[in-house]
């Protein structure tokens, strides 16, 4: 891969940093299932966290939260709504996006972070 390629499992694990270190505990990463994947799976106290990770090397073209169109929070939806069924849980779902963007790719010193909670209102 050459360096200034976007690997989604960077991105991934740049996300569940910046979660671990708002406290949230990762319960599952690339969770797959026959209706799609969800990127992260994190809990706090209140909420079991459906996390949708979006990389990019800038925002120029459109802002990366452009590409989780109504298709793909339905997919996500019936995704977790899954993963429910087969970890029931007393926490109230959420659904996120942590949009990353690195410039230089995966040798980008310091990616740009935004996570937008409950995002798809």
């Amino acid at each position: 891969m050459g360096k200034s390629k976007l690997s989604g499992a960077w991105g991934e694990a740049l996300a569940a940093e910046y979660l671990r270190k708002k406290h949230y505990k990762i319960v599952a990463s690339g969770y797959r299932c026959r209706f799609g994947e969800i990127d992260l799976i994190a809990q706090d106290r209140r909420f079991l966290v459906f996390v949708e990770v979006k990389l990019r090397k800038s925002a120029n073209f459109a802002q990366a939260m452009e590409y989780v169109d109504q298709a793909k929070q339905d997919r996500l939806r019936s995704t977790a709504a899954l993963y429910l069924s087969q970890n029931p849980t007393h926490l109230q779902p959420r659904f996120d996006v942590i949009e990353i963007y690195a410039p230089a790719g995966t040798e980008t010193a310091r990616p740009e972070l935004h996570h937008m909670e409950d995002a798809f209102r």
